[in-house]
């Protein structure tokens, strides 16, 4: 199984990568192609909504040419895609909304090209926020389950582990063991 973690922190060795390390580990125990991907040091612009990668037909097309071009080709390579990311003002930082939002040319909807290049996937949310679980991850999680209805993904589910004090609230046995069984649901499919 081929499986890419989108890691849409600002931080590149925060909360979220702290979390990522037990789920990696165990995806790579058992056998998975991983690639582990950092938004925080690639620029990726925001959608310019003009619709020109929906006349691209077979490829991503979209006019801006910036690091989005390789995330793209992560993303048709992998069977499993791993939003991991913070929660910030209940959705996810700037640079994982950008990849989010530039998803369009993946799908050919809306103008003379047709098809998509990401239909059957499958996408699993990992991730990190204050308040509660439900408080604190639902909106997110509600819009990417629809990205997955509309793209004709499948959802995998979600882990997240709350931010109580500092680093140390996703270095607890329980953060880590979690981290590890949600990997192993995603194996599973």
């Amino acid at each position: 199984m081929k499986i890419l973690v989108l890691h849409g922190s600002p931080q590149l060795h925060g909360n979220t990568a702290e979390l990522c390390k037990p789920f990696l580990a165990e995806l790579r125990e058992n056998g998975a192609e991983v690639r582990y991907v950092t938004l925080a040091n690639k620029k990726i612009g925001g959608c310019l909504g003009c619709y020109r990668c929906q006349d691209v037909e077979g490829e991503y097309g979209c006019v801006q040419k910036d690091d989005m071009e390789l995330v793209v080709k992560d993303i048709i390579w992998a069977d499993v895609i791993i939003l991991a990311c913070p929660i910030y003002s209940f959705y996810c930082p700037t640079t994982m909304k950008s990849v989010m939002d530039r998803h369009y040319g993946l799908n050919k909807y809306y103008g003379s090209a047709k098809g998509s290049l990401w239909a059957g996937k499958c996408v699993g949310l990992l991730l990190t926020h204050g308040y509660d679980v439900t408080m604190g991850t639902e909106a997110f999680v509600t819009g990417v389950r629809h990205l997955c209805t509309h793209s004709h993904l499948r959802y995998l589910g979600m882990y997240s582990v709350r931010h109580d004090e500092d680093i140390s609230s996703f270095q607890t046995e329980e953060a880590k063991a979690g981290a590890r069984a949600f990997a192993r649901q995603i194996l599973k499919g």
